[in-house]
């Protein structure tokens, strides 16, 4: 095997620790470019070096020359942004980047196509690809035009979850409107630069994600999880998650989609179960590592080592199984769903009707999960990210 040098970003983010710990274990040299030090993916053992680069969300120039810098100082091979602000960023400046150093992702266009929610669910429907019941307003006046029209519970969701102003990056927010006046209060509350929005059908039922590698459009691995526990608990990031076999009907979706764009590198496609019919109905592409990226690495699908296969020249065979009914566990963003839902109500927390009490919440979260499950951040061969984790999250309480 060739060893590389490869630039890792977004050094706090739980993704960018694992895929730090993945290529590390392989042998390649893993330089870490960290907004702060320390953080999770800087204080792992393998890490090799650690550079310092400015907020990609508030000096996103700034971001972009100190990373070409790091490129040409630290000899990069290949460079992996962690986050969709950076993939953004770095997919549109990847003409800069010199030619021995390689950006396994698509060019900006497609990136930013598959980061706009309008763009997807009229290309879903396009596709015969399964979407909410979808209003696409561009003001205010045309989202309160609606009001009198909807049926609720609705979803308000900004086309983008991040945006690009002159004065840096800004993030949105999905939000539920339970009745007409929350709609018009939720409406009003929001910023002209979070237009265009998606007035969607809240549909209840469990999350279903797949995630992809593609090779110039062509698929070289697919993985899927259950999610067990979440923060928020009413739907968010997965807190406790388990591999499980993969939905051909979302395989087959999400297949239609990335061939679409014409997709290149790692996506997750995210549905939702419809609880009415049972049919997948689709949420969003995240065209980017995603949180729980130590899941698909310990269940055998190594994402990380896939793209700077790639991105290398060659072309890995496609991955055909993996280990189902593996589960990870981040353990303090379990701790914080716990005590969402033991210090808050239901109705604040717009907790589903099947969503367990908190007692039945409790003993959950005590049970023991078995021989295959695994911590996301504790690992006794690299322990300093999780010591590191713990004192801010004590410190922070």
């Amino acid at each position: 095997m060739t060893t590389l040098r490869v630039l890792i970003t977004d050094a706090d983010n739980r993704s960018a620790l694992a895929a730090t710990r993945s290529l590390g274990a392989r042998g390649h040299a893993v330089v870490i470019a960290a907004e702060r030090h320390p953080a999770l993916a800087s204080v792992s053992r393998y890490a090799s070096a650690v550079e310092s680069c400015p907020n990609a969300s508030t000096d996103p120039q700034g971001f972009v020359a100190a990373i070409m810098q790091i490129v040409a100082r630290q000899r990069i091979d290949v460079l992996l942004p962690m986050t969709e602000i950076t993939t953004l960023l770095l997919t549109e400046h990847q003409h800069l980047l010199p030619e021995h150093c390689r950006l396994p992702f698509p060019p900006m266009e497609c990136v930013a196509r598959a980061s706009n929610k309008a763009y997807v669910v009229q290309a879903a429907d396009e596709l015969g690809v399964p979407t909410p019941a979808t209003r696409i307003v561009n003001s205010s006046k045309e989202a309160l035009a609606l009001a009198e029209t909807l049926e609720f519970p609705a979803v308000i969701k900004p086309a983008r979850s991040r945006v690009q102003t002159p004065d840096g990056w800004i993030s949105t927010a999905v939000s539920y409107a339970a009745s007409r006046e929350i709609y018009v209060q939720r409406v009003q509350s929001l910023r002209a630069e979070e237009y265009p929005l998606l007035i969607q059908e809240r549909i209840q039922g469990p999350g279903v994600g797949v995630f992809a590698c593609f090779d110039q459009g062509q698929p070289v691995a697919w993985f899927t999880h259950k999610r067990i526990r979440e923060k928020p608990p009413s739907g968010g990031v997965s807190v406790l998650r388990e591999s499980a076999p993969l939905d051909p009907a979302a395989v087959d979706h999400a297949t239609k989609l990335l061939t679409h764009l014409g997709w290149h590198g790692v996506a997750m496609v995210e549905f939702k179960r419809d609880d009415r019919d049972g049919s997948l109905r689709l949420m969003e592409i995240n065209g980017r590592f995603w949180g729980s990226l130590q899941l698909a690495i310990d269940a055998g699908v190594d994402f990380p080592a896939l793209l700077v296969e790639m991105a290398a020249g060659r072309h890995p065979a496609p991955i055909a199984a993996y280990d189902v009914g593996v589960r990870s566990r981040w353990f303090w963003g379990d701790v914080d769903s716990l005590l969402t839902v033991m210090l808050r109500s239901r109705a604040a927390l717009n907790l589903p009707p099947n969503h367990p009490g908190r007692l039945r919440t409790l003993w959950n979260f005590l049970k023991f999960g078995g021989k295959k499950q695994r911590d996301e951040i504790l690992r006794w061969n690299d322990v300093r990210p999780w010591m590191l984790e713990t004192r801010r999250w004590l410190g922070g309480k």
